[in-house]
C-alpha cells in the first residue's frame, strides 16, 4: 500500500490531490447531512466557487443527492467512504502517527480521526464515530460497558448505533453526575448509548462530589451497592480526559480545593483524580464510582480526547498508564508527539 502510494504522488499528483478533496467532502456531509453548500464550504475551508464544482461531480456520478434541505450521501456515496477510509489514512499518514503514539504511549491501540476538536465541532463527532467502530470491533454480546460524562462521551452517544454482534449489552454510568448540563451527565449518556446499541441501562442516582460522611451511607444503599457492583466489573470503559482547571471551575470546586489543585500544578483530570505533569495524583474527588485502581481489573479501557489544546493533559494521564486505547484527532495527535519528545 505505501510503495502504491508513492507511486501515484510521483506520477499521479493531482489524482490523490483531488481525491483527497472529493474525500472529505463526501465525509463531511456524511457527518453533517443534510447540509447546504455554503455551509459546507465555510466548515472545510473551501471556496464556494470550488465546493459547487465538486458537488457538480459528485451529485452528477450518483455519491450525493441535492435536495431544497440540503445534501446528503446516496448509498453509492456511503459505500465510497467505506472503501476508502484505509487508504486515506495512508495517504494522509495517519497510521504511522497511530504506530509512533502507540510505541510513545505503550498502547494497545491509537485511532487518529482528521482535523482538530478545538476548532470544528464534527471533529468530535468523527472522534465519537471512531469510538463506536472500535466498539463494533470488540464488543461481544452481553458484556458491560461503563461510561463516563462529558462533551466527547456526548459525542460517542450522539454517534452510536446498533451493534450487531454485541447484542443486549449494559451501559452503565461510571460515576454519579457532575452537576453539569444534563446531555453532558454520564446517566443521560448512559440511556442515549443502550437506546441507539437496542442494548440495556442502568443508572446511579448519586451526587458527586460527596463529602464522607454522605459516601459512607450512600454505598450502603442496597440498589447503589448492586449498581457499583456492575460498574466495577464492567468489561469495557470509555471515558473522557479534561483539563484540571477546566473541570475543577466546572465542578463549582470550592476555594481551598482549587488552590490545591493549582498549587500541585494539575494538568489532567479523569474519574474524578486530578494528576500533575508526571501523572501523580493531585487530588482526588469524593465520588461513588469506577475508582482507578479498579481499571486494572478490565481489559479494554478507552480513552476519548481530541484537540491540540488537550495534548499537555493526555500527556499527563497518559504518564501511569490507566489506559489501553486512545482516540484522539489530528491536531492533539502532532501536539502530543511533540510533548512526548520534548
Amino acid at each position: 500500500m505505501r510503495a502504491l502510494i508513492d507511486l501515484q504522488k510521483k506520477l499521479f499528483p493531482d489524482l490523490l490531490i483531488v481525491m483527497q478533496r472529493r474525500y472529505k467532502i463526501l465525509h463531511y456531509i456524511q457527518l453533517m447531512e443534510p447540509i447546504g453548500r455554503r455551509s459546507l464550504a465555510d466548515n472545510i475551508e473551501m471556496t464556494e466557487r470550488h465546493v459547487r464544482s465538486e458537488i457538480d461531480f459528485l451529485n452528477k456520478h450518483g455519491f450525493i443527492d441535492v435536495t431544497a434541505k440540503g445534501m446528503h450521501l446516496t448509498k453509492s456515496g456511503n459505500e465510497v467512504l467505506d472503501q476508502l477510509v484505509h487508504f486515506m489514512n495512508e495517504v494522509s499518514g495517519f497510521n504511522l502517527l497511530e504506530q509512533h503514539l502507540k510505541d510513545k504511549l505503550q498502547l494497545d491501540h491509537v485511532i487518529v480521526v482528521p482535523g482538530n476538536s478545538d476548532e470544528h465541532d464534527w471533529v468530535k463527532q468523527e472522534l465519537g464515530k471512531a469510538c463506536v467502530n472500535y466498539l463494533k470491533l470488540m464488543l461481544q454480546s452481553n458484556q458491560t460497558i461503563a461510561v463516563t460524562g462529558g462533551t466527547s462521551m456526548a459525542a460517542v452517544a450522539e454517534m452510536m448505533h446498533p451493534l450487531e454482534k454485541a447484542r443486549d449489552c449494559m451501559f452503565v454510568p461510571a460515576r454519579g453526575g457532575l452537576g453539569e448540563r444534563v446531555e453532558n451527565q454520564a446517566n443521560t449518556i448512559c440511556v442515549e448509548m443502550a437506546r441507539k446499541a437496542k442494548g440495556q441501562y442502568r443508572l446511579l442516582y448519586v451526587p458527586d462530589p460527596l463529602s464522607e460522611e454522605s459516601y459512607q451511607s450512600i454505598i450502603g444503599e442496597p440498589s447503589v451497592k448492586e449498581a457499583l457492583e456492575l460498574i466495577r466489573d464492567a468489561d469495557v470503559v470509555i471515558h473522557g480526559i479534561g483539563d484540571a482547571l477546566t473541570m475543577a471551575k466546572r465542578r463549582k470546586t470550592s476555594e481551598e480545593v482549587l488552590e490545591k489543585i493549582v498549587q500541585g500544578n494539575a494538568i489532567s483530570e479523569a474519574f474524578g483524580y486530578y494528576f500533575d505533569s508526571e501523572g501523580q495524583v493531585v487530588h482526588k474527588v469524593r465520588t461513588v464510582g469506577i475508582q482507578l485502581e479498579d481499571l486494572s481489573d478490565t481489559n479494554c479501557v478507552i480513552a476519548v480526547a481530541g484537540g491540540e489544546s488537550k495534548a499537555k493533559a493526555i500527556t499527563s494521564y497518559f504518564k501511569e498508564g490507566k489506559s489501553n486505547v486512545l482516540i484522539t484527532d489530528e491536531a492533539a495527535a502532532n501536539e502530543l508527539l511533540r510533548e512526548i519528545t520534548l
